[in-house]
Order: C-alpha cells, then structure tokens, then sequence
C-alpha cells in the first residue's frame, strides 16, 4: 500500500499572510456583509432605531423608474467607456510601437494623464465643456451643435464619456504596448513573411497575441467604469440633468449619505455587487475561451 507524502513546514507562511487577510476581513469582507444585513433593515436617518422588514428595500428598489434608469445608463456608460478607451488606446499603442524617433517623448506625452485623478479630470472636462469660456464647447458651435452639458442629458452623457476614456486611455496604451512590445522579432518577421498587408497581419496575428492583455484590461475598463468614474460623474454633472446620468455608484453615495436611506443604499449595493460579480463571470466563462495564452 502505497503511503501518501507528508510535508513538515512551519507557521511563517501564515504569518505573512495574517496583515494582508486581515485587511482584506476589515475593508472587505465586514462591510459587505454588513450591506447585506443593512438591506434587510430600515433604519431612521440618525440611526437610532431599525425595523427589520425582509425584502421590501428591494421591492422598492425595482419598482422605482428612477433606479431602472440608472441602470439603463450604467451599463451602456460602462460598455461605452470601456470599449473606446481599449480601441483608442490599441490604436495609439501600435502607432507608438512603430515610432523610430522621439519615442520616449511620446509615450510620456501619452501615459502623463494617468496621473490625473478622476475628480480632477471631472473639473478639467468641466471648464472643457463650459458654456461661456469652453473650448470644446466652441468649437461644436462652430460646427453647427449648440453643446449644453448642463441642460441636454445627450451631451452630458457625451461629456462624460469623452472625459472618463481619455483618463483610461493611458494605463490602457501601456499595457498595450508592452505587449506590443513582448512580441518576438522572429514571429514579426515571419507575418511579415507570410502576409504583405499590414492590416490583414495586424487582425490575423498581432491581435491574437495581444489577446490575454486585452482580455486582463476588459476587466479592469468595466470595473473602471463601474467605479472608478464616480468623481467625474460627481464633478461634471451631479448626476444630472434630470438624474440622466446617475450610475449606480453614484446613486448609492447620493441615497445613503446625502439622503440618509441606509436600508435602500445597501441594497443598492447589494444589487451592484451580484451585476458586476455576473459580468466578470460571464467574461470569464465564455469571453477568456477565445483567449489563447
């Protein structure tokens, strides 16, 4: 009978793990079941008394016109966002990739916007699309389209969109192109063997091999649209006009802390956790087959 190998090892893997799991308990985990218990209750805004009422925050939650809206526009928000960022940013990496001179100059032009914060880039866009002293906002009236981000629910879901891709696209055309980069010079010179068109190899061979950086950066762009767009959403629009550009993050900071409905806030987040938490199974379970590493 065979006798299965046994190995000895000392307590110090789990010390160095201890900092980091507590971590994750403290500023993870607890607060996300704690949402999970507070959709359950319906509290008074001092918190002084809570009543627990089952599943009716949720009830209301999908009965309410206003929370379907914000969901409407998260979602197209988010695929917007994330898709030109990545077709941008793969553009602006090939053409990097092919620059012989001033190279670096160019990538630093391209990759400084990664260090504007996302409320910055809000005020920026701001003073972008102001109605008196924007530029962009002159130059759309010199083409005939009178831009009013504060009034037309288009152009402020135009504004945003354009202010969230062009803060992505920086890490994007990084990591695009050191995958460009990572590519051997044999397999290069063999597409170029094998194929005269530059378009036909970029679509055939190169895009393939970028593949697995593609599919990493798909993930990180929704989850930046989700989230990480809240204080450009905060800085530009409000919200507004009319609630035509609430995402749902920004519908949960707006009901629990500046309408002190903690009860409906938890279950908002409840609800975007389970749709984020499907959108990155559905990527992982159908779009990551087409991925070959």
């Amino acid at each position: 009978m065979q006798r299965r190998q046994q190995f000895n090892h000392s307590a110090l893997p789990y010390f160095f793990l201890a900092p980091q799991i507590i971590i994750i308990t403290i500023f993870f985990v607890y607060p996300a079941l704690k949402a999970v218990y507070l959709s359950f209750m319906l509290e008074d805004p001092w918190g002084m008394s809570s009543t627990f009422v089952w599943f009716e925050n949720y009830q209301m939650l999908f009965a309410s016109d206003e929370y379907l809206k914000s969901v409407g526009f998260t979602l197209c928000f988010a695929f917007a966002v994330s898709f030109f960022s990545l077709a941008l940013a793969l553009l602006l990496a090939v053409k990097a990739d092919n620059v012989i001179h001033g190279q670096s100059s160019y990538k630093v032009t391209l990759t400084w916007v990664y260090a504007v914060a996302p409320a910055i880039a809000g005020v920026i866009g701001s003073f972008l699309f102001n109605p008196h002293i924007g530029v962009l906002t002159d130059f759309f009236a010199a083409l005939g389209w009178h831009f009013s981000f504060q009034t037309d629910p288009f152009d402020a879901t135009f504004a945003l969109i354009l202010v969230s891709v062009w803060k992505q696209v920086a890490v994007n055309f990084i990591y695009f192109l050191a995958g460009l980069q990572s590519i051997s010079h044999a397999v290069k010179e063999a597409a170029t063997l094998d194929c005269v068109s530059d378009n036909k190899r970029f679509w055939s061979i190169t895009f393939p091999l970028l593949a697995p950086t593609g599919f990493f950066l798909l993930v990180i762009n929704l989850t930046y649209a989700f989230f990480d767009t809240f204080g450009v959403i905060d800085t530009m629009t409000n919200g507004g006009p009319g609630g035509s550009t609430t995402s749902l993050v920004y519908k949960v900071y707006r009901d629990g802390f500046v309408g002190a409905d903690l009860g409906g806030s938890s279950a908002q987040s409840v609800v975007l956790l389970i749709l984020v938490l499907s959108l990155t199974f559905i990527q992982f379970r159908f779009v990551e087959k087409r991925v070959h590493y």
